[in-house]
Formats: structure tokens, C-alpha cells, sequence
């Protein structure tokens, strides 16, 4: 066997552009080059600016397109990371799209920092908000559903393509009826719009906020006060979309506006409604499935952007789940009156 495999071994070579430097590429002490050589069972030989890659000639081939893919990164100005090494070496066996392509797709410059898709399914999402009127964000939590969501309102705002942006959650533990007080409301709700206000906080100038929240600019508020509006000229994202009944649902999508756009976010393994109600996020992908210029992207664990062990954490509970469904409820198989 390893007599064959000795056969089948070729060598390769990648000359880094002269003026690119070296640890750009391979990171601070190797550390970039130990992910790499850690995901392959190639030889990888650096000495000054060529790369030599011994290997079977598949495997040698995507390391050779490693390293022209990060090579193109980095000529980008993107700052790699074993992160962004790790993502690129899974889009390559993978065969889908390119990690320059991916990884360099700047969505919103902000506060020092520029806000990228990170996985092939994030820059289909974006992508697809581009392209249309509605969009479902359905996935897992730490998919990035909401927050790039939330960049490409902000940059549609900075681009004067919309007017506003409006940012709605079902409020489901304060009840979606209000009846109480604006004075109280905020008390009340603001828990549960919080991660709304710090994904905002990433992306302006957080003095700007109040400004642009007592013009009118930017508006975040329970889904109940959707109702009975018609939104016009505005960015409209609904996040924790799990958590809307049918009927809300089909209220919020019915505010659509002329030149607006909406993207509607929720992780269906999160539902939250009170006694089994059924999800209007369920639901609508049955209804809305196949409409034109409505697009339903669909995030996974491999999309998880958070710490590694949040895509491990959300697999297990995946696999629970699942297993949970498949066997019968030993309650139902108990004798009723068994009482000694």
C-alpha cells in the first residue's frame, strides 16, 4: 500500500508574489500554516517565497488552490485568521464557491471594522437580499442571520436607498397585546429588542442612534405595532420569527410597501409560543415557497460563525431531537390504573 502510495505522490509549487509578505500568509509563529498542514496529509515545505506540496495529486491540488485563494485574500486587505483558513479549506473540498469570492465580499464598513460573509450560505443570503423584495433567514442560532441583515439595512440607509430601516421582534413573553402605557412599554419590551440595539451599536456611531431613533429613522419596536401600517421606502427586518402565529405573519408580510424591502429572520427549532401554537415561520415556507422575488435561505450548523462549539452544541441537539422524534413516548405506553 504505501508502496503505491509513494507511485502516486507529485510535487508541486506555489511562488507568493514578491512584495506579499510571508507572514500575511502564513501567520504570527506559523500559526496559519500549522491549520493547514494540520488539515492535510500533504508535505507543505516553505522556504523563503515558494511553497513546495508533496501529496497525492488531488490533495495537492487543493492545496495549491489553498494557498492562491488566501494569496488573493490577503491582496484584498482581508486579515486572515485559522478561522477564515479553516472555512476556506471546507469551500474547497467542497467544490462550491470560491473563498476569495466569499470571504472578500465587503458588506458594510463600520466603527474600524468590515462586516463579511464568512461561509458560502451567508453570501448566498446576502446575495439574495440583493436580488429580492423578501427574504427568509431560517437557521440556527450564530448563523449570522440577523446581523448581516441588519448590515445590509444599514448600508441600504447610507446608500439612500431607503428612508429608514425598521426593526420588529414578536414580543411573546410580554403578550402581544399592549395594553398598557407608551410610557411602560419600553420597561416592558426592551429586553427583548436588546439584541437589536447592540447589533446597531456595531454599525453606527452609537451617539447617532438617539438621533436617528427620535427622527424616525430608525425605529425598533414589538410586531404589534406593525399593524395597520403600510411601509413605504423602508428596510423592514422581523427577527425571532419563530415566534409569530400565522395571522401575525401574514399581517407583517401584508405591510409591505412600495420600494421596500423585508427580511424575515427565526431559528424554527427555537419556538417559543405558548401551548403548541402552531409557527407562522412554518408555515409560510408551505404558503410562500416558489413566489417570485421571495427567497427562502436556509443557514445550518456549518454556517455558525459563533465559537466552535456552538455548531457541535446545535448537531447534538440536532441528533436528540431527532431521536427523541423517533421513539415512541414511553408515557403512552404505561397501563392506565396501575396503582398498587
Amino acid at each position: 500500500m504505501s508502496e503505491s502510495q509513494h507511485i502516486h505522490k507529485t510535487q508541486a509549487k506555489v511562488v507568493i508574489p514578491e512584495g506579499q509578505p510571508m507572514v500575511s500568509l502564513l501567520g504570527s509563529g506559523d500559526e496559519l500554516l500549522r491549520v493547514i498542514e494540520g488539515a492535510f496529509s500533504a508535505d507543505i515545505h516553505v522556504r523563503g517565497n515558494e511553497i513546495t506540496i508533496t501529496g497525492s495529486p488531488e490533495e495537492s491540488g487543493v492545496v495549491v488552490r489553498l494557498f492562491e485563494e488566501l494569496v488573493e485574500l490577503v491582496g484584498s486587505g482581508a486579515e486572515l485568521s485559522p478561522d477564515a483558513v479553516e472555512r476556506s479549506i471546507h469551500m474547497l473540498r467542497q467544490a462550491t464557491d470560491r473563498p476569495a469570492e466569499v470571504l472578500s465580499l465587503d458588506i458594510l464598513s463600520a466603527r474600524g471594522r468590515t462586516i463579511r460573509p464568512k461561509t458560502v450560505n451567508q453570501k448566498r443570503y446576502v446575495d439574495a437580499i440583493d436580488r429580492h423584495t423578501v427574504v427568509f433567514g431560517i437557521g440556527p442560532a450564530g448563523t449570522g442571520k440577523t446581523y448581516l441583515a441588519m448590515a445590509k439595512a444599514v448600508k441600504a440607509l447610507q446608500n439612500k436607498r431607503v428612508n429608514r430601516i425598521i426593526l420588529t421582534r414578536p414580543a411573546v413573553e410580554a403578550g402581544e397585546r399592549l395594553g398598557f402605557l407608551p410610557g411602560t412599554l419600553y420597561e416592558k419590551i426592551d429586553p427583548y429588542l436588546r439584541p437589536l440595539y447592540d447589533a446597531l451599536h456595531d454599525m453606527l456611531d452609537p451617539d447617532s442612534i438617539p438621533r436617528l431613533m427620535s427622527a424616525g429613522t430608525i425605529e425598533v419596536a414589538p410586531l404589534a405595532y406593525m399593524r395597520g401600517r403600510t411601509l413605504n421606502d423602508a428596510f423592514i427586518i422581523l427577527d425571532e420569527a419563530q415566534n409569530t402565529s400565522p395571522e401575525q405573519m401574514k399581517m407583517f408580510l401584508t405591510r409591505l410597501g412600495f420600494n421596500s424591502k423585508i427580511v424575515v429572520t427565526g431559528d424554527v427549532t427555537q419556538i417559543d409560543l405558548p401551548g403548541g401554537q402552531e409557527s407562522g415561520l412554518k408555515v409560510v415556507q408551505q404558503i410562500l415557497e416558489g413566489i417570485e422575488d421571495i427567497h427562502f435561505s436556509r443557514l445550518t450548523s456549518a454556517d455558525v460563525v459563533r465559537h466552535k462549539l456552538v455548531s457541535d452544541i446545535v448537531d447534538a441537539y440536532g441528533r436528540y431531537d431527532a431521536a427523541m422524534a423517533s421513539e415512541p413516548r414511553a408515557i403512552n405506553k404505561r397501563p392506565r390504573n396501575n396503582r398498587r
